[in-house]
Protein backbone atom coordinates (compact mmCIF):
# COMPACT_ATOMS: atom_id res chain seq x y z
CA UNK A 1 0.00 0.00 0.00
CA UNK A 2 2.75 2.48 0.70
CA UNK A 3 4.18 2.22 -2.41
CA UNK A 4 1.18 3.76 -4.20
CA UNK A 5 0.75 6.52 -1.81
CA UNK A 6 1.99 9.82 -1.78
CA UNK A 7 5.22 10.61 -0.54
CA UNK A 8 7.52 14.47 0.31
CA UNK A 9 10.86 13.13 -0.56
CA UNK A 10 12.70 10.56 -2.89
CA UNK A 11 16.58 9.98 -2.59
CA UNK A 12 17.62 7.97 -5.06
CA UNK A 13 20.89 6.35 -5.92
CA UNK A 14 23.43 7.50 -3.49
CA UNK A 15 27.18 6.56 -3.72
CA UNK A 16 26.81 5.94 -0.43
CA UNK A 17 24.11 6.00 2.18
CA UNK A 18 25.47 5.98 6.09
CA UNK A 19 22.41 4.46 8.34
CA UNK A 20 25.03 5.00 11.48
CA UNK A 21 22.72 2.46 12.88
CA UNK A 22 20.66 -0.50 11.41
CA UNK A 23 19.19 -2.44 14.24
CA UNK A 24 17.44 0.28 16.31
CA UNK A 25 20.15 0.54 18.81
CA UNK A 26 19.75 3.53 21.15
CA UNK A 27 23.53 4.32 20.95
CA UNK A 28 26.64 2.39 20.02
CA UNK A 29 29.49 1.57 22.02
CA UNK A 30 32.60 0.00 21.44
CA UNK A 31 33.16 -1.97 18.27
CA UNK A 32 29.51 -0.78 17.74
CA UNK A 33 30.80 2.67 17.55
CA UNK A 34 33.97 1.71 15.71
CA UNK A 35 32.06 0.15 12.43
CA UNK A 36 28.77 2.14 10.85
CA UNK A 37 26.37 1.14 8.62
CA UNK A 38 26.78 2.13 4.82
CA UNK A 39 25.10 1.22 1.59
CA UNK A 40 26.24 1.88 -1.75
CA UNK A 41 23.79 2.53 -4.97
CA UNK A 42 20.92 3.42 -2.38
CA UNK A 43 17.53 5.16 -1.65
CA UNK A 44 15.73 6.46 0.65
CA UNK A 45 12.25 7.87 0.78
CA UNK A 46 10.21 10.01 3.47
CA UNK A 47 6.73 10.09 4.06
CA UNK A 48 4.42 12.79 4.31
CA UNK A 49 4.61 13.01 8.26
CA UNK A 50 8.05 13.83 7.97
CA UNK A 51 9.37 10.22 8.89
CA UNK A 52 11.70 7.64 6.85
CA UNK A 53 9.79 4.89 4.97
CA UNK A 54 12.26 3.00 3.51
CA UNK A 55 15.92 3.03 3.26
CA UNK A 56 17.62 0.32 1.05
CA UNK A 57 19.58 -0.82 -2.29
CA UNK A 58 17.96 1.79 -5.38
CA UNK A 59 16.14 -1.27 -7.64
CA UNK A 60 14.24 -2.51 -4.60
CA UNK A 61 13.33 1.05 -3.59
CA UNK A 62 12.39 1.34 -7.03
CA UNK A 63 10.29 -1.61 -7.58
CA UNK A 64 8.55 -1.30 -4.29
CA UNK A 65 7.28 3.10 -4.66
CA UNK A 66 6.93 2.54 -8.47
CA UNK A 67 3.59 3.56 -8.22
CA UNK A 68 4.14 5.99 -5.56
CA UNK A 69 4.58 10.08 -6.36
CA UNK A 70 6.83 12.32 -4.71
CA UNK A 71 7.04 15.78 -3.40
CA UNK A 72 10.71 15.67 -4.80
CA UNK A 73 12.82 13.86 -6.02
CA UNK A 74 16.79 14.47 -5.12
CA UNK A 75 19.27 12.22 -7.78
CA UNK A 76 21.93 11.57 -5.24
CA UNK A 77 24.13 10.05 -8.25
CA UNK A 78 28.01 10.39 -7.27
CA UNK A 79 26.82 12.10 -3.62
CA UNK A 80 26.90 10.89 -0.07
CA UNK A 81 23.56 10.48 2.19
CA UNK A 82 23.84 10.78 5.88
CA UNK A 83 21.88 11.49 9.24
CA UNK A 84 21.52 15.47 9.89
CA UNK A 85 24.70 16.21 12.34
CA UNK A 86 23.62 16.46 16.19
CA UNK A 87 25.33 19.38 18.61
CA UNK A 88 24.68 18.07 21.85
CA UNK A 89 26.00 21.26 23.86
CA UNK A 90 25.70 25.16 22.78
CA UNK A 91 25.14 28.48 24.73
CA UNK A 92 23.67 30.19 21.66
CA UNK A 93 21.60 32.60 23.62
CA UNK A 94 23.45 35.84 24.62
CA UNK A 95 24.75 39.61 24.03
CA UNK A 96 28.19 40.78 23.50
CA UNK A 97 30.50 39.15 21.75
CA UNK A 98 34.09 38.61 23.99
CA UNK A 99 36.38 38.49 21.00
CA UNK A 100 38.87 41.05 23.67
CA UNK A 101 39.08 38.23 25.84
CA UNK A 102 40.54 35.79 23.14
CA UNK A 103 43.40 38.11 23.09
CA UNK A 104 44.06 37.64 26.72
CA UNK A 105 43.35 34.33 26.16
CA UNK A 106 46.81 34.27 23.60
CA UNK A 107 48.58 36.35 25.91
CA UNK A 108 48.06 33.84 28.42
CA UNK A 109 45.36 34.23 30.70
CA UNK A 110 43.63 31.71 31.74
CA UNK A 111 39.75 31.23 32.29
CA UNK A 112 39.22 31.61 35.53
CA UNK A 113 41.93 34.35 35.60
CA UNK A 114 39.43 36.12 33.20
CA UNK A 115 36.44 35.11 35.05
CA UNK A 116 37.79 35.76 38.39
CA UNK A 117 38.30 39.60 37.11
CA UNK A 118 34.77 40.04 35.69
CA UNK A 119 35.10 38.84 32.71
CA UNK A 120 34.02 35.83 31.25
CA UNK A 121 30.76 34.38 31.79
CA UNK A 122 29.87 37.32 34.16
CA UNK A 123 30.51 39.94 31.44
CA UNK A 124 28.01 37.81 29.03
CA UNK A 125 25.65 38.16 31.90
CA UNK A 126 26.05 41.62 32.14
CA UNK A 127 25.18 42.39 28.36
CA UNK A 128 22.54 40.05 27.83
CA UNK A 129 19.96 41.14 31.39
CA UNK A 130 19.95 44.48 29.31
CA UNK A 131 19.29 42.78 25.57
CA UNK A 132 15.90 42.85 24.72
CA UNK A 133 14.38 39.44 24.08
CA UNK A 134 13.69 40.31 20.38
CA UNK A 135 17.14 41.20 20.35
CA UNK A 136 18.30 37.68 21.72
CA UNK A 137 16.01 36.13 19.52
CA UNK A 138 17.55 37.43 16.55
CA UNK A 139 20.86 36.97 16.85
CA UNK A 140 19.73 32.83 18.20
CA UNK A 141 18.06 32.77 14.78
CA UNK A 142 20.69 33.73 13.03
CA UNK A 143 23.26 31.71 14.25
CA UNK A 144 21.02 28.58 14.62
CA UNK A 145 20.59 29.23 10.72
CA UNK A 146 24.90 28.97 10.64
CA UNK A 147 24.82 25.90 12.21
CA UNK A 148 22.37 24.46 9.90
CA UNK A 149 24.21 25.60 7.15
CA UNK A 150 27.08 23.59 8.10
CA UNK A 151 25.20 20.53 8.77
CA UNK A 152 23.10 20.23 12.42
CA UNK A 153 19.43 19.49 12.34
CA UNK A 154 19.32 19.26 16.28
CA UNK A 155 20.36 21.00 18.42
CA UNK A 156 21.00 21.56 22.18
CA UNK A 157 20.32 24.81 23.65
CA UNK A 158 21.10 26.28 27.20
CA UNK A 159 19.81 29.37 28.81
CA UNK A 160 22.76 30.50 31.89
CA UNK A 161 23.27 34.20 30.82
CA UNK A 162 20.80 35.22 33.12
CA UNK A 163 21.96 33.47 36.41
CA UNK A 164 18.55 35.45 37.94
CA UNK A 165 15.21 34.81 37.34
CA UNK A 166 13.92 37.55 35.25
CA UNK A 167 16.94 36.69 32.90
CA UNK A 168 16.89 33.49 32.65
CA UNK A 169 13.24 32.88 31.31
CA UNK A 170 14.00 35.59 28.77
CA UNK A 171 16.61 33.22 27.01
CA UNK A 172 14.39 30.15 28.14
CA UNK A 173 11.34 32.47 25.65
CA UNK A 174 13.81 32.76 23.59
CA UNK A 175 14.53 29.08 22.72
CA UNK A 176 10.63 28.65 22.84
CA UNK A 177 10.13 31.05 20.23
CA UNK A 178 12.75 29.20 17.71
CA UNK A 179 11.63 25.97 18.73
CA UNK A 180 8.13 27.10 17.16
CA UNK A 181 9.47 29.10 14.23
CA UNK A 182 12.44 27.52 13.15
CA UNK A 183 12.84 23.93 11.15
CA UNK A 184 16.35 23.06 13.34
CA UNK A 185 15.20 20.61 16.18
CA UNK A 186 16.13 21.73 19.55
CA UNK A 187 16.50 20.24 22.66
CA UNK A 188 16.19 22.99 26.20
CA UNK A 189 18.71 23.27 28.72
CA UNK A 190 17.89 25.58 32.19
CA UNK A 191 21.58 26.40 33.18
CA UNK A 192 20.89 29.05 35.83
CA UNK A 193 23.50 27.63 37.60
CA UNK A 194 26.10 28.81 35.24
CA UNK A 195 28.17 30.93 37.37
CA UNK A 196 27.69 32.73 40.95
CA UNK A 197 25.71 35.66 40.47
CA UNK A 198 27.64 38.61 41.73
CA UNK A 199 26.64 39.61 45.27
CA UNK A 200 25.72 36.09 46.30
CA UNK A 201 27.46 32.62 47.75
CA UNK A 202 26.72 29.46 45.86
CA UNK A 203 24.99 28.43 48.92
CA UNK A 204 22.46 31.41 48.32
CA UNK A 205 22.51 31.14 44.43
CA UNK A 206 21.72 27.18 45.04
CA UNK A 207 18.93 28.12 47.68
CA UNK A 208 16.79 30.90 44.91
CA UNK A 209 17.55 28.06 42.30
CA UNK A 210 15.75 24.89 44.31
CA UNK A 211 12.77 27.53 46.02
CA UNK A 212 12.19 30.47 42.97
CA UNK A 213 13.65 29.21 39.91
CA UNK A 214 12.33 25.05 39.62
CA UNK A 215 9.32 25.83 40.92
CA UNK A 216 8.90 28.73 38.31
CA UNK A 217 9.53 26.45 35.45
CA UNK A 218 7.14 23.62 36.59
CA UNK A 219 4.71 25.99 36.54
CA UNK A 220 5.57 27.39 33.01
CA UNK A 221 5.34 24.04 31.80
CA UNK A 222 2.35 23.18 33.27
CA UNK A 223 0.80 26.20 31.72
CA UNK A 224 2.08 24.78 28.01
CA UNK A 225 4.24 28.65 28.11
CA UNK A 226 7.93 26.91 28.22
CA UNK A 227 9.32 23.32 27.96
CA UNK A 228 12.37 22.34 29.05
CA UNK A 229 14.18 19.33 28.62
CA UNK A 230 17.10 19.03 30.53
CA UNK A 231 18.69 20.62 33.67
CA UNK A 232 22.91 21.99 34.06
CA UNK A 233 24.85 22.78 36.43
CA UNK A 234 28.87 24.22 35.94
CA UNK A 235 29.99 22.02 38.46
CA UNK A 236 33.74 23.61 39.45
CA UNK A 237 35.99 24.48 41.70
CA UNK A 238 34.93 28.45 42.72
CA UNK A 239 31.79 27.63 41.50
CA UNK A 240 29.25 24.95 42.24
CA UNK A 241 30.62 22.55 44.87
CA UNK A 242 29.62 18.88 44.37
CA UNK A 243 26.99 19.11 47.24
CA UNK A 244 25.57 22.44 45.64
CA UNK A 245 25.38 20.26 42.16
CA UNK A 246 23.92 17.73 43.45
CA UNK A 247 21.17 19.65 45.27
CA UNK A 248 20.33 21.30 42.15
CA UNK A 249 20.33 18.44 40.10
CA UNK A 250 18.20 16.61 41.93
CA UNK A 251 16.01 19.09 41.93
CA UNK A 252 15.88 19.67 38.55
CA UNK A 253 14.93 15.39 38.27
CA UNK A 254 12.53 15.64 40.61
CA UNK A 255 10.41 18.09 38.00
CA UNK A 256 10.94 15.95 35.38
CA UNK A 257 14.29 17.42 33.89
CA UNK A 258 17.27 15.36 32.24
CA UNK A 259 20.79 15.57 34.37
CA UNK A 260 22.70 16.92 31.97
CA UNK A 261 25.47 18.91 33.53
CA UNK A 262 29.13 19.92 33.13
CA UNK A 263 31.85 18.29 35.08
CA UNK A 264 35.16 17.63 35.55
CA UNK A 265 36.38 20.47 33.04
CA UNK A 266 39.40 22.16 34.81
CA UNK A 267 39.63 20.45 38.45
CA UNK A 268 38.69 16.69 39.28
CA UNK A 269 35.36 17.60 41.12
CA UNK A 270 33.96 13.45 41.08
CA UNK A 271 31.20 15.10 38.32
CA UNK A 272 31.28 11.48 36.99
CA UNK A 273 30.55 9.81 39.86
CA UNK A 274 27.89 11.90 40.81
CA UNK A 275 26.28 12.17 37.46
CA UNK A 276 26.75 7.99 37.42
CA UNK A 277 24.93 7.91 41.10
CA UNK A 278 22.19 10.30 40.30
CA UNK A 279 21.39 8.72 36.58
CA UNK A 280 22.74 12.00 34.60
CA UNK A 281 21.49 11.12 31.16
CA UNK A 282 24.89 12.72 30.05
CA UNK A 283 27.84 14.62 31.46
CA UNK A 284 29.84 17.42 29.32
CA UNK A 285 33.52 18.33 29.44
CA UNK A 286 35.18 15.46 31.58
CA UNK A 287 39.20 16.83 30.53
CA UNK A 288 39.93 15.71 34.86
CA UNK A 289 37.65 12.72 34.69
CA UNK A 290 39.06 10.33 37.24
CA UNK A 291 39.74 6.60 36.28
CA UNK A 292 37.02 5.86 38.64
CA UNK A 293 34.26 8.37 36.96
CA UNK A 294 34.93 6.82 33.40
CA UNK A 295 34.04 3.19 34.36
CA UNK A 296 31.05 4.40 36.67
CA UNK A 297 29.51 6.08 33.69
CA UNK A 298 30.10 3.49 31.21
CA UNK A 299 28.17 1.35 34.19
CA UNK A 300 25.28 4.08 34.30
CA UNK A 301 25.44 4.22 30.62
CA UNK A 302 25.91 8.22 31.00
CA UNK A 303 27.34 9.75 27.93
CA UNK A 304 30.03 11.25 27.72
CA UNK A 305 29.44 14.75 25.81
CA UNK A 306 33.06 15.60 24.33
CA UNK A 307 33.85 19.12 23.43
CA UNK A 308 37.02 19.30 21.02
CA UNK A 309 36.84 22.92 20.67
CA UNK A 310 36.99 24.36 24.19
CA UNK A 311 40.37 22.30 24.86
CA UNK A 312 41.46 23.54 21.78
CA UNK A 313 41.10 26.96 22.62
CA UNK A 314 41.60 27.18 26.13
CA UNK A 315 44.45 25.12 25.56
CA UNK A 316 43.49 22.10 28.05
CA UNK A 317 44.31 18.67 28.14
CA UNK A 318 42.27 16.69 25.96
CA UNK A 319 39.57 14.49 27.29
CA UNK A 320 40.58 11.18 27.20
CA UNK A 321 38.26 9.86 24.35
CA UNK A 322 40.08 6.52 23.78
CA UNK A 323 40.25 5.57 27.23
CA UNK A 324 36.51 6.11 27.79
CA UNK A 325 35.63 4.50 24.31
CA UNK A 326 37.55 1.65 25.19
CA UNK A 327 35.89 1.25 28.96
CA UNK A 328 32.37 1.14 27.44
CA UNK A 329 31.36 4.78 27.84
CA UNK A 330 28.95 6.55 25.55
CA UNK A 331 30.88 9.15 23.76
CA UNK A 332 29.35 12.12 21.94
CA UNK A 333 30.12 15.26 20.74
CA UNK A 334 29.13 19.17 20.69
CA UNK A 335 30.89 22.21 19.24
CA UNK A 336 30.36 24.38 22.98
CA UNK A 337 29.48 27.37 20.72
CA UNK A 338 29.52 30.55 23.42
CA UNK A 339 31.48 33.73 23.67
CA UNK A 340 34.23 31.44 24.84
CA UNK A 341 34.12 28.76 21.89
CA UNK A 342 32.56 30.66 18.60
CA UNK A 343 32.65 27.41 16.25
CA UNK A 344 28.99 26.47 14.79
CA UNK A 345 30.44 23.56 12.62
CA UNK A 346 30.06 19.76 14.02
CA UNK A 347 32.08 19.05 11.08
CA UNK A 348 35.14 20.90 12.05
CA UNK A 349 34.37 19.56 15.95
CA UNK A 350 34.53 15.86 14.29
CA UNK A 351 37.53 16.97 12.86
CA UNK A 352 39.69 18.33 15.98
CA UNK A 353 37.84 14.73 17.96
CA UNK A 354 40.13 12.79 14.89
CA UNK A 355 43.54 14.69 15.24
CA UNK A 356 43.37 15.81 18.75
CA UNK A 357 41.29 12.89 20.60
CA UNK A 358 42.51 10.07 18.77
CA UNK A 359 38.72 8.97 17.36
CA UNK A 360 38.79 7.46 14.34
CA UNK A 361 36.30 9.14 11.80
CA UNK A 362 33.52 6.55 12.12
CA UNK A 363 33.47 7.08 15.76
CA UNK A 364 33.36 10.83 15.81
CA UNK A 365 30.22 10.40 13.13
CA UNK A 366 28.27 8.47 15.61
CA UNK A 367 29.44 10.32 18.48
CA UNK A 368 27.49 13.41 16.47
CA UNK A 369 24.52 11.36 14.94
CA UNK A 370 22.84 8.66 17.55
CA UNK A 371 25.36 9.40 20.54
CA UNK A 372 24.24 13.05 20.85
CA UNK A 373 20.77 12.36 20.41
CA UNK A 374 21.22 9.37 22.86
CA UNK A 375 22.18 12.01 25.29
CA UNK A 376 19.45 14.48 24.71
CA UNK A 377 17.26 11.64 25.16
CA UNK A 378 16.19 11.61 21.51
CA UNK A 379 18.21 8.28 20.44
CA UNK A 380 14.55 6.59 19.47
CA UNK A 381 13.82 9.55 16.53
CA UNK A 382 16.74 10.63 15.70
CA UNK A 383 20.87 10.16 14.92
CA UNK A 384 20.27 7.50 12.08
CA UNK A 385 18.21 6.96 9.20
CA UNK A 386 15.79 3.80 10.17
CA UNK A 387 12.47 3.31 8.80
CA UNK A 388 9.91 5.26 11.56
CA UNK A 389 12.91 7.75 12.47
CA UNK A 390 12.50 11.59 11.44
CA UNK A 391 13.61 12.07 8.13
CA UNK A 392 16.52 14.49 8.90
CA UNK A 393 19.29 14.31 6.79
CA UNK A 394 22.73 15.58 4.88
CA UNK A 395 23.46 15.15 0.97
CA UNK A 396 27.25 16.37 0.34
CA UNK A 397 29.08 16.58 -2.69
CA UNK A 398 31.37 13.76 -2.18
CA UNK A 399 31.62 10.28 -3.36
CA UNK A 400 32.64 9.16 0.11
CA UNK A 401 31.12 10.21 3.41
CA UNK A 402 34.44 10.78 5.62
CA UNK A 403 35.13 14.03 3.32
CA UNK A 404 32.81 15.68 6.04
CA UNK A 405 35.26 15.12 8.36
CA UNK A 406 38.45 15.08 6.25
CA UNK A 407 38.25 18.32 4.76
CA UNK A 408 38.72 21.05 7.50
CA UNK A 409 36.83 24.37 7.17
CA UNK A 410 35.25 25.48 3.68
CA UNK A 411 31.95 23.36 3.16
CA UNK A 412 30.41 25.42 0.94
CA UNK A 413 31.72 23.51 -1.93
CA UNK A 414 30.80 20.25 0.46
CA UNK A 415 27.24 20.25 2.08
CA UNK A 416 24.72 20.29 -0.95
CA UNK A 417 21.66 19.86 0.81
CA UNK A 418 20.36 20.04 4.41
CA UNK A 419 16.51 18.07 4.82
CA UNK A 420 14.67 18.34 8.37
CA UNK A 421 11.21 16.12 8.46
CA UNK A 422 11.75 15.18 4.77
CA UNK A 423 11.53 19.08 3.58
CA UNK A 424 15.03 20.80 2.31
CA UNK A 425 15.77 23.35 4.37
CA UNK A 426 19.23 24.16 2.67
CA UNK A 427 19.90 23.76 -0.62
CA UNK A 428 23.50 24.94 -1.82
CA UNK A 429 23.13 25.50 -5.36
CA UNK A 430 27.57 26.02 -5.80
CA UNK A 431 27.90 22.48 -5.51
CA UNK A 432 26.12 21.71 -8.90
CA UNK A 433 29.12 23.56 -10.06
CA UNK A 434 32.30 23.67 -7.51
CA UNK A 435 34.04 20.43 -7.12
CA UNK A 436 34.13 19.35 -3.35
CA UNK A 437 37.95 18.35 -3.74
Amino acid sequence: MAGRQRQRLLLENAEQLVLVCGRREPCLRREGAAGLGVLRGASLVVGLDGCIKAVGQADVIRNQFSEATFERIIDCSGKCVLPGLIDAHTHPVWAGDRVHEFAMKLAGASYMEIHQAGGGIHFTVEHTRKATEDELFTTFQQRLERMLRAGSTLVECKSGYGLNLETELKMLRVIERAKKSMDIGISSTYCGAHAVPKGKTASEATDDIINNHLPKLKELKLSGEIHVNNIDVFCEKGVFDLESTRRILQAGKDIGLQINFHGDELHPMKSAELGAELGARAISHLEEVSDEGIVAMARAKCAAVLLPTTAYMLRLKQPQARKMLEEGVIVALGSDFNPNAYCFSMPMVMHLACVNMKMSMNEALAAATINAAYALGKSDTHGSLEVGKQGDLLIINSSRWEHLIYQFGGHEALINYVIIKGKVVYENERCETMSSY
